[in-house]
């Protein structure tokens, strides 16, 4: 597994943050049962950073708390038996590992929405590095239904890490 995290602003967090984000993205994994050793980036970046992208991704101007990326297609959320097909555009030639995605996290509504929802900046971040997962795994939250599945799917994943609010 190889996790590449940039560091795009100042990080201030009080834990280490580096250690958190591949603790809970190999979690999510194995809960997942994802088969595949895999790549995936993560990007810690300001608001302005987020904004942007925001804007040029989504037509939202404003930032937002985490971007996902998916590199592969699902026919169903979290089936990962197509991806053999989908091997030769979607693995790392110099590793053999599956490229899954990107995730483009903001520290500051990290530390903002903490505040906010009355928990840790610590829970926050894993919460949203879980959440950001379940989107590269095809899972979203269009309607009710497949919202209350993937929030479901969530708690599961932080309490088995034992990140409570």
């Amino acid at each position: 597994m190889t996790i590449h995290i940039e560091e795009d602003t100042e990080i201030n967090f009080d834990f280490d943050h580096k250690g958190l984000a591949k603790d809970v993205i190999l979690f999510t994994m194995k809960h997942e049962n994802f088969p595949f050793e895999a790549e995936l980036n993560l990007n810690l970046v300001d608001n302005d950073s987020i904004c942007a992208m925001n804007r040029a991704y989504r037509q939202i101007d404003r930032p937002t708390d985490v971007l996902s990326f998916p590199m592969l297609s699902y026919e169903q959320p979290g089936d990962f038996s197509t991806i053999d097909g989908q091997a030769a555009e979607n693995v790392n030639p110099d590793t053999g590992e599956i490229l899954l995605g990107d995730i483009v996290l903001s520290v500051p509504k990290v530390l903002q929405q903490a505040q906010e929802y009355g928990h840790s900046v610590r829970r926050e971040y894993a919460f949203l590095i879980v959440h950001s997962m379940l989107h590269l795994f095809g899972y979203d939250h269009m309607t009710e239904a497949d919202a209350a599945y993937m929030e479901n799917k969530q708690t599961e994943i932080l309490q088995g890490l034992q990140i409570l609010r």
